[in-house]
């Protein structure tokens, strides 16, 4: 399942270094994965010092969609 950033992101950008397919975009106030992009590698979710990410299964339903949508919208994260 693809990673999901929650509301608890701080913009760390930890994750951004360290996802091997620059599957993250970035708004005004946090990140967001691109579950097109996303290889399911997970190295974000232990990467992120807030636990703002967890998988798409485990993530509330809410937070998978506003991913998928803002990810489309928002340019991709620079590292």
């Amino acid at each position: 399942m693809p990673s999901v950033v929650s509301d608890a992101c701080q913009l760390c950008k930890s994750c951004v270094e360290v996802c091997p397919v620059d599957a993250f975009h970035e708004g005004e106030n946090m990140v967001v994965v691109d579950p097109d992009t996303c290889i399911e590698c997970g190295i974000c979710i232990s990467e992120c010092p807030h636990g703002a990410i967890s998988s798409s299964d485990e993530a509330d339903e809410k937070w998978v969609q506003f991913n998928a949508e803002k990810a489309k919208e928002w340019p991709q994260a620079e590292k």
